[in-house]
């Protein structure tokens, strides 16, 4: 059982992400809930405000994609739900 060169450098040298990026760590800018920033509550009949954490398919996009703190988020997906049901939005996109 003998090893490829490859092999034996992703062994040695580490994980592919290091590989990937030449050995630096990833830098993420960090996200800031825009509900506490701009100090308003998500509303259902603000459609606007709500699509913006929809997905193209239709799904609700998790807290760490839209940048939303965990309050704001499950006031964000029951306000989604309560505008599906009344017509303000979609239940999926077509």
């Amino acid at each position: 059982m003998s090893f490829d060169d490859s092999e034996k450098d992703m062994s040695v040298e580490g994980s592919f992400r290091d590989k990937k990026n030449n050995g630096k760590r990833m830098v993420f800018k960090k996200r800031f809930c825009r509900f506490c920033l701009n100090k308003i509550e998500p509303d259902y009949k603000n459609s606007e405000q709500l699509k913006k954490s929809i997905s193209e398919r239709g799904k609700i996009l998790p807290a760490r994609i839209t940048g939303t703190c965990a309050k704001h988020q499950r006031m964000v997906a029951s306000e989604i739900k309560k505008a599906r049901v009344l017509a303000y939005l979609p239940f999926d996109k077509q």
